[in-house]
C-alpha cells in the first residue's frame, strides 16, 4: 500500500437504469478520486445517487459510460473473475447493518473474507485487528452478545482482515448514538493512518465531517462541490 497512484479514479462517470419504460440517469458524468491514507465523505440527500457511486467505487455495479480506475488500471477490461479477486484482496465494506452472522464468534465473523485465502494466518491478524480495536475481551462473542459499537468495530475489523487499499462505509454511525457513533470514528481514522488505507464514507451524520479530509456532495447524480 505505498503505490503513489491514486487508489480509484472516476472520469465522466454515468450510470443509467431502465424501470419499466422509463430510463433513470443516476449519475450523470461524475469524476472522483481518492488516495491513500485520506478519508473521503460522500454527502447529499436521498436518491442522489450516493449509493450508487459506491457500489461502483466498490466495483460492484459498472457504468453505462465513463472510465473507473483502480491503480491506474482500467477496470472495464477486467474479467469476472478479476473483479471479484479485486474485490476480495483489496476492497474492505462497511455496512450500517453490520452484516454479521449471529451464529459466529467476534473472530469468526472477522475471519470470513479471507477463508478463501489459505496463504494467511488469518485467525491470529483476526485477533489483532480486534485487539487494536479494543474488543480484545470479545474474541469468542457471538454478535448478540456485543452493543451496537462494538458489532461496528468488529465490522470494521473484518473489513481490514485482507488488507485492503480502500474501505467503503455506507453509514457507519447510523445506528449508532451521538457518542457511539464518534468513538467509530475516531476509530475509522486512526486505522486510515495506520494501515494507510483510502476510505469513502458515504453519511448523513454531520459529525463525520470533523473526521474527513474531504467531502464530496451529490445532488441528482452529480457532483455539485468538493470541500477539503
Amino acid at each position: 500500500m505505498t503505490s503513489n497512484e491514486r487508489v480509484i479514479e472516476l472520469e465522466g462517470v454515468i450510470k443509467r437504469y431502465r424501470n419499466g419504460d422509463e430510463i433513470i440517469e443516476a449519475l450523470k458524468g461524475v469524476d472522483f478520486s481518492a488516495d491513500h491514507g485520506e478519508m473521503v465523505t460522500v454527502i447529499g440527500p436521498s436518491g442522489s445517487g450516493k449509493s450508487t457511486l459506491l457500489n461502483i467505487i466498490g466495483l460492484l455495479d459498472t457504468p453505462t459510460e465513463g472510465s473507473v480506475r483502480h491503480h491506474g488500471k482500467e477496470v472495464s477490461v477486467f474479467t469476472e473473475d478479476k473483479l471479484t479477486e479485486e474485490r476480495r484482496s483489496s476492497i474492505g465494506f462497511v455496512f450500517q447493518s453490520f452484516h454479521l452472522l449471529p451464529m459466529l464468534t467476534a473472530t469468526e465473523n472477522v475471519e470470513l473474507p479471507s477463508m478463501w485465502d489459505t496463504s494467511v494466518d488469518r485467525h491470529d491478524r483476526a485477533i489483532e485487528l480486534l485487539s487494536r480495536v479494543g474488543l480484545s475481551d470479545r474474541l469468542d462473542h457471538t454478535p448478540d452478545r456485543l452493543s451496537g459499537g462494538q458489532k461496528q468495530r468488529v465490522a470494521i475489523a473484518r473489513a481490514l482482515i485482507n488488507q485492503p487499499d480502500i474501505v467503503l462505509a455506507d453509514e457507519p454511525t447510523g445506528n449508532l448514538d451521538q457518542d457511539t457513533g464518534r468513538t467509530i470514528l475516531e476509530e475509522l481514522t486512526r486505522l486510515k493512518d495506520e494501515e494507510n488505507v483510502a476510505i469513502v464514507a458515504v453519511t448523513h451524520d454531520n459529525q463525520m465531517l470533523e473526521f474527513t479530509d474531504r467531502v464530496v456532495r451529490i445532488v441528482d447524480g452529480e457532483v455539485r462541490d468538493r470541500k477539503t
